[in-house]
């Protein structure tokens, strides 16, 4: 039997375990709260992030990394992405050495501007060979009720991407490879950015067309940064990039949308921050993947005019108007 560890109990660390259960998979979720962990082990629910939904017999919990890692073939990573570097330092040492590391994250590092993969080769020093993505229009909650949903499991290693899929197959879970790792974790970043732009004009009260101009010119910006990170085009029309793009920024159930809407509708930063109850990762994510752009000499008006109403306290109805006196140029740009 394949053996999965999932390192995170938030709803998506959990809602996937419940989907590597139900693929066959034993599933070992490692949680921080022993509270937590108690009411899953005995329960059989996470209260916090999934109240009333029941998982499956093949998911336990515990709070012992080295207990949760131990023979795992999978080794999920499903907590905020600015955190990762810390965590994985802290468990690296504990992974089996042939175990597969999946990150389900999806933002891009403060500071160093590096994708989830890179954090995860370079903290775990692991190859490429072993680090698969999972990306795609997950919305957690969707996911733990078991309606119909597709992902991508990307690997520059078709095997092991192929193996993944297999561990998550399920009759409502329907996993597709890639090797395009770059565009398909620049398509879940970039996603929660232009979604917090969506829920901001939602907030303001502006119409249909206004967001679909904006998840349309989100498109355009997350593909023309992956070009220049060597991304494949392809991989934007599909799950990893329209896909999550159109779920992420038209559901209710999204965090960034949510966060986004509360912007817009006049809340501060911080009143908005108190009342999300889970992270939202557009919202450190927009700085670091301007800094990405910046880096690649790629403009990103969406996600700077994004930054200046998070991060710099700019109105968003000055912002918008910025935004709208753009000089005018051709689609293809």
């Amino acid at each position: 039997m394949t053996r999965c560890a999932v390192f995170g109990t938030g709803s998506w660390g959990t809602a996937f375990a419940m989907v590597l259960a139900d693929a066959g998979c034993e599933v070992t979720l490692w949680g921080r709260r022993a509270a937590l962990v108690d009411a899953i082990n005995n329960g059989r629910t996470n209260p916090d992030y999934l109240p009333g939904v029941e998982l499956p017999a093949g998911v336990r919990a515990t709070t012992d990394p080295a207990e949760a890692a131990r023979g795992a073939d999978f080794t999920v990573l499903a907590v905020p992405s600015q955190t990762l570097r810390a965590n994985l330092a802290e468990w690296a040492p504990l992974l089996p050495s042939d175990t597969v590391l999946v990150s389900l994250m999806k933002g891009v590092e403060l500071g160093t501007a590096k994708r989830m993969s890179e954090v995860i080769e370079e903290v775990a020093k692991v190859p490429a060979e072993r680090v698969a993505v999972l990306t795609g229009p997950n919305l957690a909650k969707e996911v733990a009720a078991r309606q119909p949903a597709a992902a991508v499991v990307a690997c520059a290693d078709e095997a092991v991407a192929r193996r993944l899929q297999t561990a998550c197959h399920t009759s409502y879970f329907r996993p597709y490879t890639n090797t395009d790792v770059v565009g398909c974790e620049l398509g879940g970043a970039v996603k929660n950015v232009i979604a917090l732009a969506v829920g901001i004009a939602t907030g303001m009260g502006l119409g249909d067309n206004a967001k679909a101009s904006l998840i349309t010119r989100g498109l355009a910006e997350t593909t023309r940064l992956g070009l220049a990170m060597g991304a494949d085009a392809h991989t934007f029309a599909g799950l990893a990039g329209m896909g999550d793009l159109v779920a992420t920024c038209s559901s209710p159930l999204s965090r960034n949308n949510t966060f986004g809407t509360n912007l817009g509708r006049g809340m501060t930063l911080q009143e908005t921050i108190a009342v999300t109850k889970q992270t939202a990762e557009g919202v450190k994510s927009c700085e670091s993947v301007l800094d990405l752009a910046r880096r690649h000499g790629v403009d990103m008006p969406l996600t700077e005019t994004v930054v200046g109403i998070v991060h710099e306290g700019k109105p968003p109805l000055v912002a918008l108007k910025e935004l709208m006196s753009r000089t005018a140029k051709s689609e293809r740009h």
